[in-house]
């Protein structure tokens, strides 16, 4: 199969770009033993990612990815968390295989890339700087660069307008339904990977364009259709 060549494609980071799973899961079990409450592990915090760090935060101390936790303790939970990630945001996180290899065979083809994050910008670039990552996009729209995060539609539609790009001649690639959702949202032609954090559930359900193992395939899926 093929899809129609982007004007622009955006990338989601983490679960996409970045297993940045090791160092968050580090610092949910250090906010936890800090707050002397039990470690969570990385295997509950990889489906419990991919919206914010605040909603990963109350998801760790309610143990679920549905429910809250009492104010005074999320109130409490919170900077310990902002602290511990402010201090490792990267060292254990790393590029997923053929990240790489992917954005220089996009960049290569002229495609002009835009990474769009639920992360906070204090978080979101040196993360991507500390994985040799930044340089290959234009533009980043962190989860605060704007007052709405993903799902909703308007980090994508600030992108396009930043570019100058009409909404159906631009793609996302992403990793979860949030990121299927912004795009359906947006007018957007949306490919997922098929790792990543979906909270569990498998990507496919989502009903995306395509569905790749690794960001190097995507020059070839779009390949075919080039101008």
């Amino acid at each position: 199969m093929s899809l129609p060549r982007p004007k622009m494609i955006l990338i989601d980071l983490d679960g996409t770009l970045i297993d940045s799973v090791p160092d968050l899961a580090f610092c949910v079990d250090a906010m936890m033993r800090e707050l002397g409450l039990p470690e969570r592990g990385e295997a509950a915090v990889r489906t419990w990612v991919g919206n914010g760090v605040e909603r990963l935060v109350q998801r760790a101390l309610a143990n679920d990815l549905d429910a809250l936790p009492a104010p005074d303790l999320y109130k409490r939970a919170l900077p310990v968390f902002l602290r511990l990630y402010q201090e490792n945001t990267s060292g254990r996180s790393r590029p997923y295989p053929g990240v790489r290899e992917g954005l220089d065979r996009l960049q290569a083809d002229g495609y002009r890339l835009g990474c769009v994050t639920n992360k906070a910008e204090r978080f979101t670039l040196p993360l991507l700087r500390d994985t040799d990552i930044l340089d290959a996009f234009e533009l980043v729209v962190s989860g605060d660069t704007l007052a709405q995060k993903k799902p909703h539609p308007a980090p994508l539609l600030h992108a396009a307008a930043s570019f100058g790009v009409a909404p159906a001649e631009s793609l996302m690639v992403g990793d979860s339904r949030s990121d299927v959702k912004a795009a359906r949202a947006a007018g957007f032609r949306i490919v997922c990977m098929s790792y990543g954090y979906n909270h569990g559930a498998d990507i496919r359900d989502e009903h995306p364009d395509a569905v790749l193992d690794r960001l190097d395939q995507l020059p070839e899926l779009l390949r075919d259709r080039a101008a």
